[in-house]
């Protein structure tokens, strides 16, 4: 209450407070016939009894009239509420203020939604009157949880660890390869800046500035376009050191995270475990594996390459040819037939391939179109290879590696989801599973054009030191020393060692990459004078908060959202701007534009 006229806020009045005078300030949340009001603030709600006396009728007339969410300052006695009306479920619930005086500040008009969590709003209302949604529960804990931990960050960082807060430039100029920058024209002609996807490069020259240790709350930028839980704008914990390896990252965000982690979140345990790309890929069919629950991939090739099935010895004919599966614990008893022919749709229209499904019967037995392929001892073999039991449906699918892991770990997902649909409870909702995952490639085949290569990460990321010899003979072998950092299957933090060497990131982008080096020349030439070895990373903080929070969209963690078209639906952003405020940028429209 420093530096305000309120004498207290209107959580924080208890049995203590009994017959002090005291001034609030808020919304009027809720009236009752003229006798008693609730008052909201940022903190909490009181009650305010409204007086009956004659002496006090303005005072009446003026709190009864009053709309809900009107802005009202009252001054009152605080009183014990009369025996049996005391309400357990609020802070508050054991006083409330007899008014002696009341103003209205700001009267409030009819409502477009009422201001409560529980009231069904669509989105794009919500978005439209943001000012208003922000003044619900939810939206202000989530938005208060966030100042706080990116506070204790800071601390971490700056304090504890001797970090320098720097802001990096918002105008700079495009980037080869990662994702599309938006453009800002310039009052030279045919000349733009672009907005930074992330501060990388500024980063990297702050180590060869020799300031050791940099960290920002950095704002970046994407135009990827109507992407459902992506904003155009975001927020990363922008991170860089000299002189540091992955280990040393990866210690520091762990302890960056257990300092800045909420009380009421439990606590975290460090060292987070890890696991490779290769073995994230084949045991969960994703690089960001959500290991809270088991249904892992099983590799059966060798099982059933004694077998004479045709399909399954077709796909082993190939190179990366293989046979999966995953077993869905008790899922005859949840799944329906429909749930069943859904999953094995989706993996065809998603990744081309053919699944099929094995079931366990209450006997022991295997319904499936393998199972006449099978002999009895082969059945039950197979059944200890999966670890199937009674009432366990089994999902299988062959040919080549990378689809039939993608496939079967998207699968893994959505059944997860439908088992939890229907009651059986698999993931804990109150549980923070992180883990890091290690040694991705360093490149990877175009999806466009699968003979040239494009940096799995970006171009400035280091090989891993066994591999540095590959890298001249064969790229698509190398390894990186990239790390990604995943919660609960989400990827919220990814980073790596950099390339310290001007010849080795002039030969990646140049010979490899057979990008234009020229746009990175004062990179390359940075490189050159004397720069040290270098490493980082950036913590995703949208995505973060809305995973502690258990928030729906990432939107719900942020003060103004854009849609996921990627509009304000407050102000109507973008707009349009006329010709004469075009002109000194040398840009023009062209009309009429095409609906």
């Amino acid at each position: 209450n420093s530096f305000v006229t309120r004498t207290n806020t209107c959580g924080e009045l208890r049995s203590a407070h009994v017959g002090q005078e005291v001034t609030l300030y808020g919304w009027i949340q809720y009236q009752r016939q003229g006798l008693f009001l609730v008052l909201r603030d940022f903190q909490g709600l009181t009650q305010i009894v409204i007086p009956q006396d004659e002496a006090h009728s303005h005072v009446k007339k003026l709190l009864s009239n009053a709309p809900v969410e009107s802005v009202v300052r009252v001054t009152g006695i605080v009183s014990p509420r009369p025996p049996g009306q005391e309400n357990p479920k609020m802070p508050t619930g054991d006083i409330e203020v007899k008014v002696e005086t009341a103003e209205i500040l700001n009267s409030c008009k009819k409502l477009p939604f009422e201001i409560k969590d529980f009231i069904k709003k669509s989105e794009a209302l919500r978005m439209q009157y943001r000012y208003l949604d922000l003044r619900s529960f939810q939206l202000q804990y989530n938005l208060r949880l966030r100042s706080q931990m990116v506070m204790r960050m800071r601390e971490y960082l700056c304090n504890l660890h001797g970090f320098v807060d720097v802001e990096t430039p918002t105008l700079f100029k495009r980037t080869p390869g990662g994702a599309k920058e938006f453009l800002v024209p310039s009052r030279e002609a045919g000349k733009f800046y672009s907005l930074p996807q992330s501060p990388q490069q500024f980063k990297q020259l702050l180590m060869v500035g020799g300031l050791d240790r940099y960290f920002q709350v950095a704002r970046c930028y994407r135009d990827e376009g109507s992407r459902p839980d992506r904003q155009p704008e975001f927020t990363q914990i922008d991170i860089e050191m000299s002189f540091v390896d992955q280990a040393g990252i990866q210690r520091l965000i762990e302890g960056l995270l257990q300092y800045s982690w909420p009380e009421e979140r439990g606590s975290i345990m460090t060292p987070f475990p890890s696991m490779t790309y290769k073995e994230a890929l084949a045991d969960y069919g994703t690089d960001k594996p959500d290991a809270r629950f088991g249904m892992k991939i099983v590799d059966i090739s060798d099982f059933l390459r004694r077998s004479d099935i045709q399909f399954v010895q077709n796909a082993l004919s190939y190179p990366h040819g293989t046979v999966k599966a995953i077993c869905i614990p008790q899922g005859v008893r949840y799944l329906k037939n429909k749930d069943l022919e859904s999953l094995k749709e989706s993996a065809k229209s998603q990744f081309n391939q053919e699944v099929m499904e094995i079931i366990c019967r209450p006997d022991g037995s295997l319904k499936s179109l393998l199972a006449k392929f099978l002999g009895e001892k082969q059945q039950s073999e197979l059944m200890q290879v999966l670890n199937m039991q009674v009432d366990d449906v089994v999902l299988l699918a062959a040919g080549e590696h990378k689809q039939v892991c993608s496939a079967l770990g998207s699968l893994r997902l959505e059944s997860a989801d439908l088992l939890e649909a229907a009651g059986l409870v698999l993931r804990d909702p109150t549980a923070f599973h992180f883990l890091w995952v290690v040694d991705f490639p360093l490149f990877l085949p175009k999806e466009e054009n699968p003979t040239e290569l494009e940096s799995a990460h970006h171009p400035f990321t280091a090989p891993h030191p066994s591999d540095t010899s590959l890298l001249y003979s064969d790229p698509t072998k190398v390894r990186s020393q990239h790390y990604d950092l995943v919660l609960n299957g989400n990827e919220v933090g990814g980073g790596s060692i950099r390339i310290h060497s001007a010849e080795q990131q002039r030969f990646v982008l140049e010979k490899v990459l057979k990008e234009d080096s020229e746009v990175l020349s004062h990179l390359l030439e940075a490189l050159e004078f004397g720069a040290p070895p270098h490493g980082g990373i950036a913590l995703g903080l949208d995505r973060l908060i809305s995973l502690i929070v258990d928030a729906p969209s990432i939107r719900d963690v942020i003060a103004f959202p854009k849609s996921f078209r990627g509009r304000d639906l407050m102000g109507n952003a973008p707009d349009c701007v006329t010709p004469e405020e075009l002109e000194p940028y040398h840009i023009q429209v062209s009309w009429p534009l095409a609906e």
